[in-house]
């Protein structure tokens, strides 16, 4: 399978299969269109009227190389393995404990109602964790490595519950054999020192939310009484990242129809030093006011272009 496509540019060419990534001239890029389907004379013949003949004739003996090298038109090899795969019998290997359905703040977006989730207020007992991680270890059958995280809600509101959840875990992995892999989302209001140190001794990855800059963060992010929570948590983000010498963690933020420059947010924490940026589209019906629209389409296409180029720099 090959995809064709042209930025900043740029024509590029991905053969799926191997996961090849070639930048091509137009002659080439015009080849490659053509070659599955057209004879070798069809090709030189469509093409004559732009190129030179023996341009075409060496551009195509290109192509025949990298699909010789395996790198481009490859064979899918996957296709019988995934069926084969389908037939194993199945086993669990993740959970996501909704460890909090409560929430210190009141993100406009959030789709879980202010951590509620359209129900009432609750935190997870010990007991219903301990459950979960044991119907995980009970499914998941030969494999060893397995992963929780801790998601909400805040977490943070909870955490007595994932500190002994963790402890019951690592008790767990000795008697089964089993390795856990650990992982939370906090929003940082919660964030402490000692909270920190439990974070980086137990937690394979951490998710901290924020949203980029100031202005946007504190409008999208507020606490329920409408005051922002930019400048309580960053300074905690930035000194977890630190400590966490900027590996395993990231900071993960959304882009809405009120800050489609998202650009300047991604720009925003890269200056403030973070390494792992992740910046995502909202989700939200259409008759929300944030909701992204088709009309911002084309200005959030340019703003992941922008976003490409600085990286290239």
């Amino acid at each position: 399978m090959i995809h064709q496509y042209k930025n900043n540019g740029y024509n590029i060419v991905l053969d799926v299969n191997s996961g090849s990534v070639h930048v091509v001239d137009d002659l080439v890029y015009d080849i490659i269109a053509l070659y599955e389907n057209t004879p070798k004379d069809d090709i030189v013949k469509k093409l004559s009227v732009t190129y030179k003949e023996e341009d075409i004739l060496e551009g195509i003996g290109e192509v025949e190389q990298l699909k010789q090298d395996e790198c481009l038109f490859t064979e899918d090899i996957y296709e019988d393995y995934i069926m084969d795969f389908k037939k194993r019998p199945t086993v669990v290997k993740a959970l996501c404990l909704h460890i909090a359905h409560d929430c210190n703040l009141a993100c406009r977006y959030c789709f879980a109602e202010e951590g509620e989730y359209h129900g009432r207020r609750a935190l997870m007992s010990f007991e219903v964790g301990k459950k979960a991680l044991d119907f995980l270890i009970a499914n998941s059958g030969n494999r060893r490595n397995l992963e929780v995280d801790f998601f909400g809600g805040e977490p943070l509101m909870n955490f007595d519950v994932v500190r002994r959840l963790v402890a019951y875990g690592r008790e767990q992995e000795k008697l089964h054999d089993k390795r856990f892999r650990f992982t939370l989302t906090t929003n940082g209001v919660l964030l402490n020192p000692e909270i920190e140190e439990f974070l980086n001794k137990e937690m394979s990855n951490v998710v901290l939310s924020v949203d980029g800059r100031k202005e946007v963060h504190d409008f999208m992010r507020p606490f329920r009484g409408g005051q922002g929570s930019y400048d309580l948590i960053m300074p905690k983000f930035v000194h977890l990242a630190e400590s966490r010498d900027q590996k395993n963690y990231y900071v993960r933020g959304t882009f809405t129809h009120y800050n489609k420059d998202f650009a300047a947010d991604v720009l925003s924490l890269a200056d403030m030093g973070f390494k792992q940026i992740s910046v995502e589209p909202v989700v939200a019906s259409e008759d929300e006011d944030y909701a992204i629209t088709e009309a911002d389409l084309p200005e959030i296409m340019e703003e992941y272009d922008k976003l490409a180029r600085e990286m290239v720099k």
